[in-house]
């Protein structure tokens, strides 16, 4: 049987993170701060940032015992304080099982449970719609799209963002 954890990363993981994240067809829809090409130097800092808060709220996606992506929930300060944006990525291999979508459901509940937040938001790429099912699958609502609002590798694409109230999941759980 096939197992889907999300734990923080480990050193031990630095080779499939690399392996995994050095790949353009995952870069090109994800902000310039996720690199490439995705050095073994970038995992080692990567991995000592996603450990530094407390509570530790990016994870590996581990999928049979094996780091095949990341995701993380981000609270947001000031007036944005009962809000935290989302952010995931899977292997290439991994993509169209399913995974991300399992995934994205944990790190919700983990989020609404952990943290005093009202909504969960992600922004996606227009032309990502594979990201756009996984928050659709996990009831996230459609807000708003702005076009031709991000630049990346000299081209303009749409900015989609979706949202999930606590409220929301809530009934979402009595339903189950």
């Amino acid at each position: 049987m096939k197992k889907l954890i999300l734990r923080p990363w480990k050193a031990e993981d630095l080779k499939n993170l690399v392996t995994y994240a050095n790949n353009w067809n995952i870069a090109k829809f994800l902000t310039n701060q996720f690199p490439h090409p995705y050095t073994i130097e970038d995992g080692k800092a990567f991995v000592e940032f996603a450990n530094r808060d407390q509570p530790v709220h990016i994870f590996a996606i581990v999928f049979n015992d094996e780091a095949i992506g990341g995701v993380g929930i981000h609270p947001q300060g000031d007036i944005h304080i009962k809000n935290a944006e989302l952010g995931y990525w899977i292997g290439e291999p991994f993509w169209g099982q399913g995974i991300v979508s399992k995934a994205v459901n944990q790190i919700i509940n983990f989020a609404f449970t952990t943290y005093d937040i009202d909504r969960i938001y992600a922004s996606v790429f227009g032309s990502n719609l594979g990201s756009q099912k996984v928050l659709q699958k996990n009831n996230f609502k459609l807000e708003a799209r702005f076009e031709n609002t991000v630049f990346k590798k000299d081209r303009y694409e749409d900015e989609i963002f979706y949202g999930l109230r606590r409220e929301d999941w809530e009934n979402a759980k009595r339903k189950i």
